[in-house]
């Protein structure tokens, strides 16, 4: 019609989010252009922030270290509902069919779950165990049918709750798995739930499949051995990387990257590295293994040739790399580098560094296509 504007039209596949955590505000960033396409402002306490998407890959949920969740219309570049539903928080998921989002408290522990368009809460489900104790809850991912699984730090346990009636969940617990799980991933596939642990050696292992068979103990050396070496920062397990049968898991407090057999969950191969890695992420073709590390080697990345499982690269994009994210088919990952205030862009193919963006104090960089897996 003559004389009207046309809306622009715009898929949002090639979008994604960066964690601004010093100003409590996230970048929309387009990762085809390589460019900032706005900065949202007014999400609170975004320290050790973390998102998930809505199935369209619209909607972004921010969950806020105060409590914060805050639902963020990628396409309009702003605030579409919040609610500080906590006093102190560590992550969310997001169910698989997309209506539920849960929160994982440390204050007060447990897990709360919302509708993801309103943002109104339909579950609260306290941490509790022991005498009446409340235990903060860490290492909360959504699994295939409906379930969203998460540990008890304090209480040594993994639940799975089963969401298909919101009315009625169904709590499986699972005691005595170890001391002190402080983190926890699920395999791509949807099946395998691993909690480290912080009080000993050793991960708690859960079948999703099969829930009868409870949880066993692997990887009994896994963690900082019998010399009790400082750990500058506790790596994130959802950084594992699966490549083929293999995973490559930061080892704790130690300058290495272990290799373990999916088969046999057996430790088959270390590949030293510059630093205690933190964040041990594999390209989408499970090619690469990028690695970022602990203060004070947290200036540089190491690439790891996993068919030769060993180290191809070093690069040293600045100071204070906190997080690495890939572009949904790999060819890019983007780093935040902290204390560079910066964004920087690597080609995974030539390892060249392609182009900065300014960011204020970056840490999380999340992409839409993560709508679309599930454990993340």
């Amino acid at each position: 019609m003559s004389g009207c504007a046309t809306p622009q039209l715009r898929g949002t596949g090639d979008l994604g989010l960066v964690i601004e955590r010093a100003t409590g505000s996230v970048l929309v960033v387009d990762t085809t252009a390589r460019e900032k396409l706005a900065r949202i402002t007014g999400l609170g306490d975004l320290s050790h922030a973390s998102a998930v998407f809505s199935r369209d890959a619209r909607y972004a949920y921010v969950f806020g270290r105060d409590g914060g969740l805050t639902r963020v219309d990628i396409l309009r570049n702003e605030i579409a509902g919040r609610t500080v539903q906590a006093g102190n928080a560590i992550g969310g998921a997001i169910s698989q069919d997309g209506r539920w989002v849960a929160v994982s408290n440390y204050e007060p522990g447990g897990v709360r779950i919302f509708d993801a368009r309103t943002l109104e809460l339909v579950a609260d489900i306290p941490a509790e165990y022991g005498n009446g104790q409340r235990s903060k809850v860490i290492g909360l991912v959504d699994a295939p049918g409906q379930r969203f699984v998460f540990s008890l730090y304090e209480a040594g346990q993994t639940w799975v709750v089963e969401f298909a009636d919101p009315g009625n969940p169904v709590i499986h617990k699972f005691t005595g798995i170890g001391r002190l799980p402080y983190d926890a991933l699920l395999t791509p596939d949807g099946r395998w739930y691993l909690a480290g642990l912080f009080g000993e050696d050793g991960m708690a292992l859960l079948d999703l499949w099969d829930l009868e068979a409870g949880v066993r103990r692997i990887l009994p050396d896994y963690g900082r051995g019998d010399e009790k070496l400082p750990v500058y920062k506790m790596p994130h397990l959802e950084g594992w990387a699966v490549a083929g049968d293999l995973a490559f898991v930061p080892a704790v407090g130690r300058h290495a990257v272990l290799v373990v057999d999916m088969n046999t969950w057996e430790q088959v191969d270390t590949i030293p590295v510059h630093g205690q890695p933190v964040f041990v992420m594999a390209r989408p073709d499970g090619r690469q293994v990028w690695v970022n590390f602990a203060y004070p080697d947290n200036d540089r990345i190491q690439v790891i040739d996993t068919r030769e499982r060993t180290l191809m690269a070093t690069l040293q994009p600045g100071p204070g790399v906190l997080h690495m994210e890939f572009t949904p088919r790999g060819s890019e990952v983007w780093v935040s580098v902290r204390d560079a205030d910066a964004l920087v862009i690597y080609d995974t193919a030539s390892l060249e560094e392609r182009t900065r963006l300014e960011a204020a104090k970056p840490s999380g960089i999340f992409f839409t296509d993560r709508a679309h897996r599930v454990g993340l």
